[in-house]
């Protein structure tokens, strides 16, 4: 694998290795002190280099040691994050203790002043981007939610579209991780140590997180990454942890808004 000059100084002769978790397009890979994540140039790259900044002594994130984009490639070289994914099997198997770590990792984002945050992502925003993305093809629909589309669900991406432009929910905006999904949440001594990709991230409604953090742990707890079930999650535990009534509408909204992405 080539590296740009400006990367190969930190890394070159270490040892790594490749980490395989999660859906997105990166490649990443896993050094004893820091991490490099090798992505397609897009803005969510740019978003993270920018939030990464701005959240220095407000969230746990990782500390950027080089950034650069070459050849239509975006560089991410940052320190690790202590800890272990919040999927890993040690934490799956104690249920209770893992639901209350993400519920204050949610909690940790909300208590963050977003007066000064350098990203929106209210929903007109993030509309506009499901909009380009249908538009010019960008939608895998065979990686959606069993129903979503075809036989008793939506005909198509532009379908989906439609209804969610129809059936937008009042905004209720706090900091937001945007795709807070287990991989990207980190725990060690049994306490919430950081987050990871965070290109997502910025002011957006408190169900962007909620409802993407309620299908994770569904499906981990399920065994559909990787097969294994595991016993004692139940939802109430979540919402109970956060001390919300769950607004199962807004949850099935942004969680059908999120398979535009």
């Amino acid at each position: 694998m080539d590296f740009p000059e400006k990367i190969l100084k930190y890394i070159d002769g270490k040892d790594f290795v490749t980490d395989n978790i999660g859906m997105s397009d990166s490649s990443v890979l896993i050094f004893d002190d820091m991490v490099l994540k090798i992505q397609p140039e897009n803005s969510f790259n740019k978003n993270e280099h920018l939030m990464m900044k701005w959240l220095k002594n407000k969230v746990s994130v990782p500390e950027i040691y080089c950034n650069i984009t070459e050849n239509g490639r975006n560089y991410l070289l940052m320190s690790k994050i202590a800890g272990k994914m919040s999927c890993d099997d040690e934490f799956l198997k104690n249920s209770k203790q893992l639901v209350f770590v993400l519920a204050n990792a949610i909690r940790t984002l909300w208590n963050v002043d977003i007066s000064d945050c350098p990203i929106k992502n209210d929903l007109s925003t993030v509309l506009e981007t499901a909009e380009y993305r249908v538009e010019h093809g960008l939608i895998d629909v065979e990686d959606a939610e069993p129903g979503t589309f075809g036989k008793g669900g939506f005909k198509d991406p532009q379908e989906l579209l439609g209804w969610l432009y129809d059936n937008r929910p009042e905004e209720d905006f706090v900091l937001s991780h945007g795709d807070f999904c287990l991989p990207n949440v980190f725990i060690n001594d049994d306490k919430f140590s950081g987050f990871v990709d965070i290109g997502r991230m910025g002011v957006a409604d408190r169900y962007q997180d909620i409802a993407l953090c309620y299908r994770s742990l569904k499906h981990n707890f399920s065994g559909k990454f990787g097969g294994k079930t595991y016993a004692g999650f139940d939802e109430k535990m979540f919402f109970d942890a956060l001390g919300i009534e769950p607004d199962f509408d807004k949850i099935r909204y942004y969680i059908l808004l999120d398979e535009l992405f």
